[in-house]
């Protein structure tokens, strides 16, 4: 028997969806939540319209959830996307090697008026302990 996947994931939020004009920092996802602990994360951004501007997506992780860094190339599968007009209307998966217990997506904004519509989500799976509590 297949594992449950509402069992054994969580979609935790961390660029919530807007149009964006300026350079932000996402909020933090706990990969310990709901006493999960879990052990995997896939990062999952979805991109709109892109009007103009260059919109840089970093995934960060920290220990403590307070000092952030730039997660390195070796613990990331695939690449964080550089979205302009010419590379909009997608959605870019990267997954997470690293061991931080916090992740968050931050954006850089460059020379956008308008901007661009875009989220980011991170998915947590292979839970320590299932079923996940949602409550």
């Amino acid at each position: 028997m297949h594992p449950n996947p509402y069992d054994n994931a969580l979609v935790q939020r961390t660029l919530a969806p807007a149009a964006r004009t300026a350079t932000a920092d996402g909020t933090t996802v706990d990969r310990a939540a709901s006493g999960a602990r879990f052990q995997d994360a896939l990062v999952v951004i979805d991109t709109g319209v892109v009007t103009d501007g260059t919109h840089t997506f970093t995934v960060q992780e920290s220990d403590d959830g307070a000092t952030w860094a730039a997660v390195a190339d070796a613990d990331l599968q695939g690449a964080e996307p550089e979205i302009t007009s010419a590379n909009d209307d997608a959605v870019y998966e990267i997954g997470y090697l690293g061991a931080a217990r916090y992740l968050r997506v931050a954006v850089t904004v460059a020379g956008a008026a308008t901007g661009g519509i875009y989220a980011a989500s991170v998915v947590l799976s292979n839970p320590r302990r299932s079923p996940v509590d949602r409550t």
